[in-house]
């Protein structure tokens, strides 16, 4: 997996999010966002890092996404971990 193929998960990781009320709304509270500054959230550095360390916090969330991408859940952790930078556990 290389960064541009992390970064396409990581989109794909808050088109999941945004796709259900429910998870976006968790999502939003937990990150301190509204859905106003999403957008603009979006574009600072460390967001889609975010998005990932997000999805691989929750097992049922991990999983009901890389199901829904067609992946591997270790994909969505290297993902994951390549975006987070060094020091990723």
């Amino acid at each position: 997996m290389n960064r541009e193929a992390a970064e396409d998960m990581a989109i794909k990781g808050l088109s999941f999010l945004a796709g259900d009320d429910e998870r976006l709304s968790r999502f939003l509270a937990l990150s301190g966002l509204d859905a106003v500054h999403l957008r603009q959230a979006a574009a600072e550095p460390g967001f889609l890092a975010g998005v990932m360390a997000y999805l691989a916090s929750d097992e049922g969330l991990l999983l009901a996404f890389a199901a829904q991408i067609g992946a591997a859940p270790e994909e969505v952790g290297a993902a994951c971990g390549l975006l987070a930078g060094p020091g990723f556990d």
